[in-house]
């Protein structure tokens, strides 16, 4: 089966890794984002899936917009595939690619369809506080993740786990389910299943302003929030007109005796928030990063700027 993949990021790597490595598929080309800056340096960085393309000689596409690109459309029909593969893309396809392949276009997706469609699915059942998540591989329609599904695979979600570490366990798992799909439509057992549109949620794009902790938040929230949003746009409290983004925290349970919100609390060697309407719950800070300064442990953050335990608010 001659396949063309679709993606970008680190996340879609170990499928086209799968792909390339199994022998019922050929991956005749590769489509992913452009080579862009990144970084302090604003050094040009090459999309994790072209650098697996390149070793293995796989002709690689780029477009800015696809859907404005006719060229690349013309080329990518010559190479006829039979399946293209999608993860990860970070494009909306357009009507003309849809129809390029004869098995249809299958992708991948970070979550248990009907829930969470949507741009970021990883992100959004994080904050959401979900206990299980998934993966799906689906028939791509003209709507955004409304297709018919094929498969899916659990993953459990821990209180602990952040974005980062859900996304790098989805790919991997999604992986093995796209040759799994493959292998079921090669012999003609695959069933696509209708998605249940009542039963949908919505993922939508990540914005900065999201990681803007409010205090009034009851703690759990502000740990979920602070998992999910990881790397980007990360979270971030201010403190004496200063930024100060917080990587890791923890939920201290029960009611602590109200407080007003947001004040910084020292007990032994934990740095402690009141937060949630009253100030009665308590969030602990484990990992901080001031501004142009690295990533570091609250507790050294506390002692370099001389914190002042319960005479002292983030805002």
């Amino acid at each position: 089966m001659k396949v063309l993949f679709l993606g970008t990021p680190e996340f879609a790597v170990p499928t086209l890794s799968e792909l390339i490595a199994f022998p019922e598929t050929e991956v005749v080309g590769v489509v992913c984002q452009p080579d862009r800056p990144a970084g302090r340096g604003n050094k040009v960085h090459v999309p994790p899936v072209k650098e697996v393309a390149l070793k293995h000689d796989i002709p690689v596409f780029q477009p800015v917009k696809l859907a404005k690109e006719p060229d690349v459309v013309a080329e990518m029909r010559k190479l006829e595939p039979d399946l293209i593969v999608m993860v990860a893309f970070g494009q909306i396809l357009k009507k003309e690619v849809l129809e390029i392949p004869k098995r249809g276009v299958m992708n991948l997706h970070g979550s248990l369809l009907p829930k969470w469609r949507g741009a970021a699915p990883i992100n959004w059942s994080i904050m959401n506080g979900d206990t299980v998540t998934g993966i799906t591989t689906m028939f791509t329609d003209l709507g955004v993740d409304t297709g018919p599904m094929l498969l899916k695979a659990q993953v459990p979600l821990t209180d602990e786990m952040t974005s980062v570490e859900l996304a790098r366990s989805l790919s991997t798992v999604g992986a093995k389910l796209v040759i799994e799909t493959i292998e079921k439509m090669l012999d003609g057992t695959l069933v696509a299943q209708p998605q249940e549109d009542s039963q949908h949620t919505y993922a939508p794009i990540l914005s900065k302003e999201m990681g803007v902790i409010d205090w009034h938040w009851d703690a759990i929230k502000i740990h979920n929030r602070v998992r999910g949003l990881q790397p980007w746009p990360g979270t971030v409290a201010t403190h004496n007109g200063s930024p100060l983004k917080i990587w890791s925290t923890k939920v201290q349970p029960g009611d602590h005796g109200q407080k007003e919100v947001g004040t910084i609390l020292l007990e032994g060697n934990h740095l402690l928030v009141s937060c949630g309407e009253e100030g009665a719950q308590r969030l602990e800070l484990l990992e901080v990063q001031p501004a142009n300064k690295k990533r570091m442990a609250a507790q050294a953050w506390a002692n370099g700027v001389h914190l002042k335990s319960g005479q002292e608010c983030f805002v």
